[in-house]
């Protein structure tokens, strides 16, 4: 199938972007790594004015640690940048674990983090990692930029927070105030299928006490689901075969999922509380 006509803009700044979002208002979308816009337009799910490329502004394909620990990811910023890079499996365990297993090659080599998360999907992984990281999306607009929760800016299923005229630029994960550790497992048919279910875990502690917990799922629910009981039952414990056996029953209980070809809910809620207890026993890799 052809989609219909659209016109086709690559600015060279940032400022050209945000003015032809200011013109076209809902009738323009951005074009990052495409993987999600362009089989949308191809099909013609959604039918747009204008096709805004992103692709020729310099400086926004940066994934970085910052001055105080954080870390700091562009808009251009590929999956495959992020699965062969030494400072994730240095400094983020979760992230390092999930960068191998989005999609496949194909859509890891032009796709982006920032992308497949303002593209919301309910099946995306980024969504669940950055949830349980505590993440946030940087927005740049008429009106200079600001900082948006991810738990905020996933708002529903293919809806996000972005107002009109807006471009998410960037992600940031903020620096952790103990040691790291977390996971990320994901269920799936075959290689580079969706997520059946997929489970982030992320942990920060002090000696052997958890300082903070986040607990993401992913394919259980409408949207991306924060596990906030489960994490909750976590933090202030230690960690042992109870708090580990209760945040994944929590964490099962927080699942939504429905029925369908990939399994029943009843097998779906088990595989959240096996995949959550695994990540919590082994503690995946850790960080300093």
């Amino acid at each position: 199938m052809y989609p219909s006509r659209f016109r086709y803009e690559a600015p060279r700044s940032l400022d050209e972007a945000l003015d032809f979002l200011r013109v076209y208002g809902d009738e323009a979308k951005v074009l990052a790594g495409g993987q999600s816009l362009i089989p949308l337009i191809k099909l013609r799910f959604a039918s747009i004015e204008l096709v805004v490329d992103i692709n020729n502004i310099p400086g926004l394909d940066y994934h970085r640690q910052e001055s105080d620990g954080s870390l700091s990811f562009g808009a251009l910023c590929r999956h495959v940048d992020l699965e062969h890079s030494e400072l994730l499996r240095r400094s983020q365990p979760t992230m390092a674990a999930a960068a191998p297993l989005i999609a496949d090659p194909i859509v890891r080599n032009r796709g982006t983090l920032v992308g497949s998360l303002c593209h919301a999907d309910p099946q995306g992984d980024w969504a669940s990692v950055m949830m349980a990281l505590g993440g946030e999306i940087i927005a740049a607009g008429p009106g200079g930029r600001r900082t948006i929760p991810v738990s905020d800016f996933i708002m529903g299923p293919f809806q996000n927070a972005l107002r009109p005229g807006e471009i998410a630029v960037e992600a940031r994960v903020p620096a952790p105030k103990g040691a790291v550790s977390g996971n990320y497992l994901k269920l799936e048919r075959r290689v580079g299928d969706f997520a059946t279910v997929g489970v982030a875990v992320a942990l920060e502690t002090s000696g052997s006490t958890v300082s903070r917990a986040g607990i993401a799922l992913t394919g259980v629910g409408p949207s991306n689901i924060q596990a906030t009981a489960a994490e909750q039952a976590l933090v202030g414990s230690a960690l042992n075969a109870n708090s580990i056996q209760q945040a994944g029953r929590l964490a099962a209980e927080a699942a939504q999922p429905k029925t369908d070809h990939r399994g029943s809910a009843e097998y779906k809620r088990h595989v959240v509380e096996t995949f959550v207890t695994r990540a919590l026993g082994s503690r995946g890799a850790v960080a300093a």
